[in-house]
C-alpha cells in the first residue's frame, strides 16, 4: 500500500511550531529562513504565513515566485518539503482573519499596519523524508 502523504504531511506540520521558507534571489541561489507555523491550511494545497511587507523575503517573491516549505520532527528524524509558488497578499480581509492577539507587538499600527502582510504558498509536489528515505509526490 502505498504511503499516504497528504496525511503524513498534515500531522508532521500540525504538530510544529515552525517552519521553513525558501525563495530564491537575484543571483539564482536559494534563500532559507525559519518561520512561525502557518497561520492558516488548506490540506497540503494552500498556506497562509504573516510576515513583515519591507522584509527582503517580500521582494523576492515579488521577483519571483518559485518557493517551498519545509517541515521537520528531529525526534522522529521526518520531514516534507513543498514546492510550488509564494504570493504577497495585502487583501485586508484576509489580514483581519489571520491577525491574531500579540501581532501588535510586531506591527505596531495593528493589523492594518502598511508593514504587516500575509504570503500564501501554493503547492505544487513534495518530497517526503523518513527512516533515512525519501519519496516524490505530486498535490493536485
Amino acid at each position: 500500500m502505498a504511503r499516504d502523504y497528504i496525511k503524513s504531511t498534515i500531522t508532521l506540520m500540525e504538530k510544529s511550531t515552525r517552519s521553513f521558507i525558501g525563495s530564491v534571489d537575484d543571483e539564482g541561489y536559494p534563500n532559507m529562513k525559519v518561520m512561525l507555523a502557518p497561520r492558516e491550511h488548506d490540506g497540503i494545497k494552500e498556506f497562509l504565513f504573516t510576515t513583515n511587507t519591507g522584509s527582503m523575503r517580500v521582494k523576492q517573491y515579488l521577483k519571483n515566485p518559485k518557493a517551498c516549505i519545509y517541515f521537520f520532527d528531529g525526534r522522529f528524524f521526518r520531514a516534507v518539503m513543498l514546492k510550488g509558488k509564494m504570493e504577497v497578499l495585502q487583501d485586508q480581509a484576509v489580514k483581519d482573519r489571520i491577525w491574531r492577539d500579540g501581532d501588535e507587538a510586531a506591527y505596531k499600527l495593528g493589523v492594518t499596519d502598511p508593514d504587516y502582510c500575509v504570503l500564501r504558498f501554493t503547492a505544487e509536489s513534495g518530497r517526503f523524508y523518513e527512516n533515512f528515505g525519501s519519496a516524490d509526490f505530486k498535490i493536485e
